[in-house]
């Protein structure tokens, strides 16, 4: 995995045929976008969302809709009124890739 900024990435489309990333690729990508969790069966990363209202919430949402377009990469939300949980996980590999980190980062900087 490379060392650069994450944010300075851009998503490379995946159709499958390759692996997901290995435990040991995971442990060294995890650190790298704060307060995402893995899954217990490693192929999904998430992180819980709190505002104050619903109009920041949705604004959120939009945001974060206009990165995934940039990207080509779509992360699954569950929204409520003052929350939104994004989770993200490379569904051609079934598990996760660097697009979903590099997803999570650009997030991170909303």
């Amino acid at each position: 995995m490379s060392a650069c900024n994450l944010n300075d990435k851009t998503c490379k489309p995946c159709e499958g045929g390759v692996a997901p990333m290995s435990s040991e690729d995971l442990t060294v990508m995890l650190p790298r976008v704060e307060g995402w969790q893995l899954s217990d069966n490693q192929k999904t990363i998430r992180k819980d969302f709190s505002f104050k209202d619903f109009y920041h919430t949705m604004a959120f949402v939009n945001a974060v809709a206009w990165i995934a377009n940039q990207e080509g990469h779509h992360p699954d939300m569950e929204v409520g009124y003052n929350y939104c949980h994004v989770t993200f996980m490379t569904h051609a590999i079934d598990g996760l890739s660097e697009n979903d980190f590099i997803c999570a980062a650009k997030i991170d900087q909303l």
